[in-house]
């Protein structure tokens, strides 16, 4: 990787792949050698992506996909990408950088920047959004999937937020409650387990299950049916869906998590190794995996 030359974030070519389809903007995360694990970079190149398919009047729906086996294993926890000490530019909230903080305002700024407020800034795109999920979508993967109107998933996906193995109670943006309800929230978060798409349907976290192998014709053919639709209906009617969510207080109930998600960090530093209570990609999958055989007596 190089340095780029607008704000100084390291340069990874096509890391989001866009391509437009006629009236449907696709964007792919691009990063499959890593389970498209979400760093700045891509961060950044999700939002270009997606400023540009808003910016673009042809467009009337937007699919957010992942390329390979995985959909996104979460934030970049450890790859040879991770670039959480680079600055960026504040986009999604008016913060000051992160670079060069001590303590918890470092962390503070750059997850106000670059998890809760773009996951917010995505939700609030006013075109209709569809993510496109196969293989796992765990933790910060749950939040690209959750900032979209629908989600598409394969017989094959898999969803788990396992942070509170961490003594963090959820990913920053804190949508649980309202994608599948207080007491699937719960046991979700209690057990830190992996859940599959027929149960994530269930829970109403998903719109459509569908065989992995047609999963791209039938998300395709929802984001063609929807784009008959008047543009400038839609737009006003995600508003009208999305408003009466915050009415229900979502927007404040993650401001009141968010908060709790910093104590939970503070904490860890303050009585162990690290804010993130010594646990590390590698830990989390060996935790997951020892969970996942408990849950199935030891078979595969």
């Amino acid at each position: 990787m190089s340095d780029s030359p607008a704000g100084g974030i390291p340069y990874e070519p096509d890391v989001v792949i866009y391509e437009r389809r006629g009236a449907i903007a696709v964007v792919t995360l691009n990063r499959p050698e890593y389970r498209n694990a979400q760093n700045s970079v891509m961060t950044y190149a999700i939002d270009a992506a997606f400023e540009r398919a808003v910016e673009d009047p042809e467009v009337k729906v937007i699919v957010l996909a992942g390329n390979g086996k995985h959909f996104s294993a979460g934030h970049d926890l450890g790859t040879p990408g991770r670039d959480h000490h680079v600055k960026y530019p504040n986009k999604a909230a008016l913060w000051w950088d992160h670079v060069d903080r001590p303590g918890g305002d470092q962390r503070f700024a750059r997850e106000t920047e670059v998890y809760l407020g773009m996951c917010r800034r995505w939700r609030e795109i006013p075109k209709p959004t569809i993510a496109m999920v196969q293989g796992a979508c765990i933790a910060g993967g749950l939040m690209l999937a959750w900032v979209c109107d629908l989600i598409v998933a394969a017989d094959d996906a898999f969803f788990s937020d396992p942070v509170v193995r961490m003594g963090i109670p959820g990913v920053e943006y804190f949508a649980h409650p309202w994608v599948m309800g207080p007491r699937a929230a719960k046991e979700f978060l209690y057990t830190g387990d992996r859940f599959d798409a027929a149960q994530a349907k269930e829970w109403g976290m998903v719109n459509r299950v569908v065989p992995r192998a047609d999963l791209e014709s039938e998300t395709m053919a929802l984001a063609e049916k929807i784009s008959a639709m008047p543009q400038f209906g839609l737009a006003l009617t995600k508003k009208a869906v999305n408003q009466s969510e915050d009415l229900m207080g979502m927007r404040a109930g993650m401001d009141s998590v968010f908060g709790l998600h910093h104590f939970a960090h503070a904490h860890n530093a303050e009585v162990g190794t690290d804010s993130l209570g010594g646990m590390n990609a590698r830990t989390m999958k060996a935790q997951a995996s020892t969970a996942d055989a408990k849950n199935t007596d030891g078979k595969d």
